[in-house]
C-alpha cells in the first residue's frame, strides 16, 4: 500500500510540474471530502496522456489503450513541444501525443499497448520509454481502412539515443 501511495504522490507531483494536476484537469480540483478519499482504495492511474485538444488520432489511441485494459487519464495541452522538452523527447522522436506512466516512463506516439505492457514489466535500466516517431498508417489510432505501413518501436535511452525495441511488420502483430 505504501508503494501504491508513493507512486500516486509522485505522479501527482509530476502533473503539477507540467501544469496539470492529479485529477486530470487543468484548472479544477476535486470537491470530495479529503477524509473520504483517504478511506477508499487508491486507484493508480496507469498512464497520463497529454494531447492536443483537436487531434482525433490521439482519442483513437486512448481507446486502444483502454480496450487493452490499461488505465488512462488524459489532459489537453496547448504547448506540446514544451511538455516534450521537459520530458526529454528529442524532436526527431516526436509524434502527436505523449503518455507518462506512474513510474515516470514516457510513451511517445502510437506505441501499441502490448509493447507498453512488456516495457513496464521489463523496465530497462537505461530507458526513459518507448517511441513511435511520426504517425505510421495502421498503427493503433492511425487505422485508415486496410492501409498499413510496417514501423519500428524505439527504446529511448537517457542519453538521448534510441535503439529498436520491436519491429511491427503486420497489422495483426501489434496486438
Amino acid at each position: 500500500m505504501r508503494s501504491l501511495l508513493r507512486h500516486s504522490l509522485v505522479l501527482a507531483l509530476a502533473y503539477g510540474a507540467m501544469g496539470g494536476n492529479a485529477w486530470g484537469t487543468e484548472a479544477t480540483a476535486p470537491t470530495t471530502n479529503p477524509k473520504r478519499i483517504m478511506s477508499t482504495p487508491v486507484k493508480v492511474v496507469g498512464l497520463q496522456v497529454y494531447k492536443s485538444p483537436t487531434c482525433g488520432c490521439c482519442e483513437d489511441w486512448i481507446k486502444h489503450l483502454e480496450q487493452s485494459k490499461l488505465s488512462v487519464r488524459y489532459d489537453n495541452v496547448s504547448d506540446m513541444p514544451a511538455l516534450k522538452n521537459k520530458l526529454g523527447i528529442d524532436s526527431r522522436y516526436r509524434s502527436c501525443h505523449t503518455a507518462v506512466s506512474a513510474e515516470g516512463y514516457v510513451f511517445e506516439g502510437h506505441v501499441p499497448a502490448k509493447y507498453i505492457r512488456q516495457f513496464l514489466k521489463e523496465k530497462p535500466l537505461d530507458a526513459i520509454g518507448l517511441v513511435v516517431p511520426g504517425m505510421p498508417a495502421g498503427s493503433p489510432g492511425m487505422e485508415i481502412g486496410a492501409d498499413f505501413s510496417p514501423y519500428q518501436v524505439l527504446l529511448l535511452t537517457r542519453d538521448g539515443q534510441s535503439r529498436v525495441y520491436a519491429t511491427v511488420q503486420t497489422y495483426e502483430s501489434q496486438f
